[in-house]
C-alpha cells in the first residue's frame, strides 16, 4: 500500500484540533465558569457530575499528543479503546481513591468513575467510528 492511500485508509487523529476535544472543552468552561455557578444549586447534577462526563475528552488528548511528542506514542491514529480504558480506570482510581484517601484531597465518589466511564464510552464511540471510504466517494446520482 503507497503512502497516499494509507494516509487516506487511516484517520490521523488532530490531538489539540480535535473537534470533540475542543467541544468539550467549551462546554467544560461554560459549565464551570457560567451555568454551574449560576444553576448549580437548582441542578445537582451540573454541579457535581457533569464536567465529569468531560475528563476523557478533554484530559486525554493533551496527554497523548505530550506521549507522541516525547516518542512514547508510537503513532498518529485516533485513541484506541484500549488506551481510552487504561487512562480512564487509572484515572477513576486515583482521583476517587488514591488521592482522596491518602492525600486527603478531593472527595472519593463512585458516581463520578460511572461519569468518567460514560465520556469515556462517548468519546470512543466518536473517535472510532468505522471509517468508509466508499461513503465518501460516492457521487450523488440523479434519478
Amino acid at each position: 500500500m503507497d503512502e497516499l492511500t494509507r494516509s487516506k485508509a487511516i484517520p490521523v487523529f488532530g490531538y489539540l484540533k480535535d473537534p470533540l476535544f475542543l467541544g468539550a472543552s467549551l462546554l467544560y468552561g461554560i459549565n464551570r465558569f457560567l451555568l454551574k455557578p449560576r444553576f448549580g444549586p437548582q441542578f445537582p447534577f451540573l454541579r457535581n457530575h457533569w464536567n465529569d462526563c468531560f475528563l476523557i475528552p478533554t484530559a486525554l488528548p493533551v496527554l497523548l499528543w505530550l506521549l507522541r511528542k516525547s516518542r512514547l506514542r508510537g503513532h498518529d491514529a485516533p485513541p484506541t479503546w484500549s488506551e481510552i480504558a487504561q487512562w480512564t480506570l487509572l484515572w477513576s482510581l486515583l482521583f476517587e481513591g488514591v488521592f482522596p484517601r491518602f492525600l486527603h484531597w478531593g472527595t472519593a465518589d463512585w458516581r463520578d468513575a460511572l461519569c468518567y466511564a460514560a465520556g469515556a464510552c462517548a468519546a470512543g464511540l466518536l473517535w472510532n467510528k468505522p471509517f468508509s471510504r466508499a461513503a465518501s466517494n460516492r457521487s450523488p446520482t440523479r434519478g
